[in-house]
């Protein structure tokens, strides 16, 4: 249970203290993911209490969240740790370097998602291999598979002489 105490300024609870499982259903982080955070550095250890329990605060909640969304936008530990080290810097050269870094993170989602769209035209060109009449002849999605298994050339690499239109793929 979260302990709070009334808010001299805004007359709101403000949370004080919370063990670890509290604050990984704040922040939807697995409990071992937020150990692992503390060791490798990510998330300062908070104070322990009498009886050793791990007592977080709002600082650390807050952090945490900060990491959680920097990890949702698929950035590195390395690069979280660097977005930390700058959260309260007015240093021109180290907010360059956030600049830098989010650019480096847009090319690394671009040149996914160029991977992925060749992957889904690979998709495609297996895809029309099936005629959906089974009924009549084998499939021709698992044929594509299996040539491609024994090395042949298949419809979804896009080797040179693969007739597209052709249910068997070129095999009787």
């Amino acid at each position: 249970m979260l302990r709070t105490f009334p808010s001299k300024a805004a007359g709101r609870p403000v949370v004080v203290q919370m063990r670890i499982g509290e604050l990984s259903k704040a922040t939807g982080v697995d409990i071992e993911t937020i150990r692992f955070y503390e060791k490798s550095g990510l998330l300062p250890p908070p104070a322990r209490s009498d009886n050793g329990y791990r007592d977080y605060d709002r600082p650390h909640l807050e952090r945490l969240a900060f990491i959680r969304h920097c990890r949702a936008l698929d950035m590195s530990l390395a690069d979280v740790g660097l977005l930390l080290q700058s959260l309260n810097s007015h240093d021109p050269q180290q907010l360059a370097d956030v600049d830098a870094l989010v650019d480096a993170q847009l090319g690394r989602v671009r040149a996914r998602l160029k991977s992925m769209q060749a992957l889904e035209a690979q998709l495609q060109a297996l895809k029309s291999r099936c005629d959906a009449r089974h009924d009549h002849h084998g499939c021709g999605i698992l044929a594509e598979l299996v040539a491609a298994a024994h090395g042949e050339a298949c419809a979804c690499h896009g080797h040179a002489g693969d007739d597209v239109g052709d249910q068997t793929g070129g095999r009787t």
